[in-house]
């Protein structure tokens, strides 16, 4: 059972644009009652997630119980970031009843667990369970897959997957960690690809792990708040690739933001960024856009060359109109030039 005397900590984790915020949006809605706390991780120096949960900020999860930690990722930096964040958050009057973390996509989910070990904070905090969130689309084509010659069965002309590559091992370190696992967007997949994501999953998984199908990030609270797992008490039974090692490089992948002033029509936008994602191989897009003309904000997400839109509020007085767009690839496909060029710039 948890201490009743520590705060309960959620981690969530998950591939890049594998729909955390979309969840955390939702349990911030539905808390049940709890007063929450938000940190959240980004990659990159655009905080597109942070924004979007502060506009659903409510009276047991207000403002400013929503942080944003945006000097690289959470795993990293333990020291300068996390510990002083948390002590800020149990130090709140009233203190929260629960604190919600989100990962970076790329944020390995151990080395966070030995955070909780930190002096400053083990006795007052607790994990109360790490959730994982697999894209049901993306796990069924094999992308993540650590066998490979099931990789090579479903897409055999694929020379990409016929070997470990630094996202395999992020999606099985999350995997291996995890408590639950919400398979997201498994709309997209179909049942035969939720049935191959789930095999993918079970094989991954170092024990038997409840794997439950979201969409739109709408799960019940109280599936995955209340797990009582103290996580950080169990970190041996969650293997990692990078146990044995004191750190880990995130050099395998890098992050630019590019500023385009405002633009004519939000398609046009995002069938440059579909385009660019096909041709230079970028994993991920998001940021804000400023279409001329139109009072609201616009918001634009990427995964790959998976493109979504939207206005999610109205631009607020003096605030400068510019497209920013943070823009993430593996290390040796970041061409700025080239991803500026296929933007129009």
């Amino acid at each position: 059972m948890t201490d009743l005397n520590k705060t309960p900590v959620t981690i969530v984790t998950g591939f890049l644009g594998s729909g955390k915020t979309t969840l955390i949006s939702h349990l911030i809605r539905n808390a049940g009652g709890r007063r929450l706390a938000v940190v959240v991780n980004e990659f990159g120096t655009l905080g597109v997630d942070g924004e979007i949960l502060k506009g659903c900020a409510i009276p047991d999860c207000p403002e400013e119980n929503i942080v944003e930690l945006a000097n690289g990722c959470i795993c990293c930096t333990v020291a300068d970031d996390f510990v002083p964040t948390v002590e800020a958050l149990l130090a709140m009057e009233p203190r929260p009843d629960h604190i919600l973390i989100e990962t970076s996509g790329l944020a390995l989910p151990k080395p966070l667990l030995k955070a909780f070990d930190w002096p400053a904070i083990r006795s007052r905090i607790t994990v109360d369970g790490v959730i994982a969130l697999a894209d049901a689309e993306a796990v069924a084509a094999g992308r993540f897959a650590p066998d490979v010659a099931a990789v090579d069965a479903q897409r055999a002309a694929d020379e990409s997957i016929d070997h470990e590559t630094p996202l395999s091992e992020v999606f099985e370190d999350q995997i291996s960690c995890a408590d639950v696992v919400l398979l997201t967007k498994a709309d997209l997949a179909g049942p035969e690809g939720i049935a191959a994501a789930r095999a993918v999953i079970a094989a991954e998984a170092p024990r038997p792990l409840p794997v439950v199908e979201v969409t739109e990030g709408a799960v019940d609270p109280r599936v995955i708040l209340g797990l009582g797992a103290a996580a950080e008490d169990d970190i041996a039974a969650r293997p990692s690739h990078h146990d044995g090692h004191d750190d880990h490089e995130h050099d395998d992948f890098d992050t630019i933001v590019v500023e385009l002033g405002e633009v004519a029509d939000m398609a046009a936008l995002c069938a440059k960024i579909e385009q660019m994602a096909r041709d230079l191989d970028i994993l991920r897009v998001k940021g804000y856009v400023a279409v001329t003309g139109k009072p609201m904000r616009g918001l634009v997400q990427a995964v790959g060359a998976r493109v979504r839109h939207q206005f999610d509020r109205a631009w607020k007085p003096g605030e400068a109109r510019q497209t920013s767009l943070v823009v993430i690839a593996e290390h040796d496909r970041i061409d700025e030039a080239a991803i500026k060029a296929a933007l129009g710039l």
